[in-house]
């Protein structure tokens, strides 16, 4: 991780157990969202923080939570992380458990599709952060397995994303249960609608950090529209991860992700599916094979979209076009991931064309939607190969900007 700047940890405040911590990782200067946030946090200010997933956020709250923290009572956690879903509190697991290790701190993941009783156990023994699903974490209040009373932080996680799965009323619902005074951290990809009515409800004076402009920012991907026939995608999602590294591809519905992650395992691709209707050991066998290389394609549907930490995806391939320039934006977020670039292929078939047009329109890409078969000598470097600007669908508007070259870490 590098700064342009040269700004360090310690220049914002992180202290020298954890700035080592982190430098044992690689991790020697702050993101943009870190470099703002952290100090504000530190002084126990609320502070509500607008960067998109990739963008570092979860150490931008994570340290300063680890920073404060003390020693817990059992079923008493000092700080509690909310997230949307499953893999993401894993993920917040794994990056936060080490630097809570170096004071001797511990974590628990709690969520839904895993068995309480494991759950409970480390909470009995006392746990300083939770990271949790809301129902899972209500659940366990419920029980009287876990209290409230001693909550000093929450950082509620993918704000945007909680809205999106309907599970504001469970977050409203645990923030009303925390009756001491705490600090609350809030990061999402955007700060209005329902998301701003939870700031106004449960943040005293926030202060705000956005490391973004007004909309959402797809600059530094590779944008690529490829007109498809139905029987050739197969083969075409196969062609293109021979001569690519990791491929995240996103179909829409569970049958299709199974179909076609089977397909392609038939043709020679080893390729595993990830959805919400899998047992978790399966969701994580796929995550771990992908993660490690194993299992280069992972199909996906949207419960990937958003939320989890995947380093150097190569592409992201929309084998279904997306509902909306929304979905498409937080699928294709997978690969451009903390400022880098990526790209992106969308397969279109001839009666998606008009869905797709509207798409872009919406999300301002005005690239061309070109014909090709996996056969093509084109594919084999989809990200050099330039569509003619002449084919551009919207005229007197300027083509989406797609020269920048691959930056990899």
């Amino acid at each position: 991780m590098t700064n342009a700047n040269n700004v360090s940890f310690e220049s914002i405040g992180i202290e020298p157990d954890l700035t080592a911590a982190l430098a044992s990782q690689g991790i020697d200067a702050p993101f943009p969202i870190q470099l703002l946030t952290i100090p504000d946090a530190l002084a126990g200010k609320d502070v509500c923080g607008k960067a998109n997933t990739g963008s570092g956020k979860t150490l931008a709250f994570g340290l300063p939570i680890v920073q404060q923290l003390d020693r817990a009572q059992v079923k008493k956690p000092l700080a509690l992380v909310l997230v949307p879903t499953r893999e993401l509190a894993r993920q917040v697991t794994n990056v936060l458990e080490p630097l809570a290790g170096v004071r001797g701190f511990t974590t628990a993941a709690v969520y839904g599709g895993a068995p309480m009783g494991e759950q409970t156990k480390a909470l009995r023994r006392g746990v300083e952060i939770v990271i949790a699903t809301p129902g899972r974490l209500i659940d366990l209040i419920e029980r009287k397995e876990l209290l409230l009373d001693d909550v000093r932080t929450v950082a509620i996680d993918e704000a945007d994303q909680m809205a999106d799965m309907g599970f504001l009323p469970q977050v409203r619902r645990i923030m009303s249960g925390i009756s001491t005074e705490h600090q609350t951290y809030l990061f999402s990809a955007t700060l209005d609608g329902q998301v701003g009515s939870l700031v106004s409800a449960y943040m005293d004076q926030p202060v705000r950090h956005d490391t973004e402009p007004d909309g959402d920012t797809i600059d530094t991907m590779e944008h690529r529209f490829l007109k498809v026939h139905h029987m050739d995608k197969v083969k075409m999602a196969a062609a293109i991860s021979k001569v690519s590294g990791r491929i995240l591809l996103f179909v829409r519905t569970k049958a299709e992700c199974d179909r076609v992650a089977r397909k392609l395992q038939e043709i020679g691709v080893e390729a595993r599916a990830i959805h919400g209707d899998l047992q978790q050991r399966q969701r994580d066998k796929a995550m771990a094979g992908f993660a490690s290389g194993d299992n280069p394609v992972l199909v996906a549907t949207n419960v990937a979209a958003r939320g989890l930490h995947i380093d150097d995806v190569d592409v992201v391939v929309h084998y279904d076009p997306p509902d909306d320039p929304k979905t498409y934006l937080h699928r294709s977020g997978r690969t451009a991931r903390a400022g880098e670039s990526g790209l992106v292929v969308t397969f279109v078939e001839w009666d998606q064309v008009n869905e797709v047009l509207g798409i872009q329109r919406r999300a301002g890409l005005n690239v061309p939607i070109v014909k090709m078969f996996s056969n093509d000598e084109r594919v084999s470097d989809l990200a050099s190969w330039k569509p003619d600007p002449e084919m551009a669908p919207f005229r007197g508007k300027r083509s989406h900007p797609m020269s920048r070259g691959r930056r990899r870490r």
